[in-house]
């Protein structure tokens, strides 16, 4: 457990920061039950949990926006929910860019629905520092809150080996939820794109 909790301390925010590149909901929460318990800094916690949200959705919307002919996004176009993301976005950019990162399992196919949108890069850029602000806020206050929670349950000062064990438990519990959640999303889109596509055309009234 010492071993592991030197190994964390040294190298856990770039865990952290890779994590939040992908979906990062769980990373985030880690950083700041970790910033917490004094195992990282907490402003370098929160500017990786920041900077990995940030460059994240920019490397998703860069890449709608650059390569939009490569073959993995043409893969990613045909999903049940990238139309109606690509919607979303044209029709109301600010709250989308804002909001996107919210729906678990769906960053990826925002961003590049951002990236292939007519919002133009600046904006895009101004709306994603924002959110990433605001996301990294939220999920790190979480963490840091889950470390107050488990100080109240053990004890003022938490041995290492607890806070390895709750904090890595904290971080697989909100993983299995997730997916949970994304899985029973993209099955809802896949049945409800089934269904739409099997309904026969109607005729036109002309």
């Amino acid at each position: 457990m010492d071993t592991l909790h030197q190994f964390i301390e040294n190298y856990g925010l770039i865990a952290v920061f890779i994590g939040c590149v992908a979906e990062g909901e769980s990373a985030a929460i880690l950083a700041g039950f970790f910033a917490h318990q004094h195992v990282f800094v907490p402003w370098q916690a929160y500017a990786a949990v920041f900077l990995g949200a940030f460059l994240g959705d920019a490397l998703f919307f860069l890449t709608g926006r650059f390569f939009a002919d490569n073959q993995y996004v043409t893969r990613l176009k045909s999903r049940p929910g990238f139309e109606r993301a690509f919607q979303l976005v044209q029709q109301h950019p600010t709250k989308y860019v804002i909001l996107n990162r919210y729906v678990y399992g769906f960053r990826l196919v925002g961003g590049v629905a951002a990236g292939l949108s007519n919002i133009p890069a600046p904006k895009f850029v101004a709306l994603n520092i924002l959110s990433s602000l605001i996301w990294a806020s939220i999920f790190t206050s979480i963490g840091w809150f889950f470390g107050l929670g488990a100080e109240r349950l053990i004890g003022d000062a938490l041995k290492n080996h607890h806070r390895i064990v709750i904090g890595l438990g904290i971080g697989l519990a909100v993983a299995v939820i997730g997916g949970l959640l994304a899985h029973r999303l993209a099955r809802r889109n896949h049945e409800g794109h089934a269904s739409t596509s099997s309904q026969p055309d109607r005729p036109s009234p002309l």
